[in-house]
């Protein structure tokens, strides 16, 4: 199966010059989407996986499935004031300014082993402050996995060292 036969690309969104990927086809179809959770879980079981997380909210419809099937927990990364508890927080520069991301302070524990997961490998800031909030728990990055990576955007340059591994490149 070719899952870039279930991605669409729109031309000039959300502004003139950029192609958006969008997922929701694959989504949509039962056994695309199951598929890419099944190359995703391969992977990842070789891992020793205690821990999935997801970057909110792309990454949670990646995540789930994926901690679902290896009998592990999820745990979601928000932005600023979407978490009820305790947490902790990261703020990382984006094109034009910054945000700031947030994981409850329990989330993770000391020598977990953690998979990351989300749909798309862009600039990789997202990607990074999710691995600092991982890290400051004492957690272990095993590997990150996106359905999508945009190849142009160097995204990998901001996670070195780290074991990345796309369904699909563009």
């Amino acid at each position: 199966m070719d899952l870039k036969d279930y991605i669409a690309s729109i031309p000039d969104y959300p502004e003139k010059g950029v192609i958006f990927r969008d997922i929701s086809p694959l989504m949509a179809n039962g056994e695309a989407y199951r598929e890419a959770t099944k190359q995703i879980v391969d992977y990842a079981k070789e891992k020793r996986i205690d821990m999935v997380v997801g970057p909110e909210a792309r990454g949670f419809i990646v995540g789930c499935p994926v901690a679902y099937e290896l009998g592990v927990g999820f745990a979601p990364v928000r932005k600023k004031g979407k978490l009820p508890r305790e947490t902790i927080e990261v703020t990382y520069d984006l094109e034009y300014g910054t945000d700031t991301l947030t994981l409850h302070k329990d989330a993770i524990t000391p020598g977990q082993r953690v998979l990351i997961c989300d749909d798309l490998l862009a600039t990789g800031g997202t990607i990074k402050a999710t691995i600092e909030l991982i890290e400051s728990l004492g957690g272990i990055v095993v590997g990150c996995a996106f359905l999508i990576e945009l190849m142009d955007l160097h995204g990998r340059d901001k996670i070195t060292g780290y074991e990345i591994v796309t369904l699909m490149e563009y």
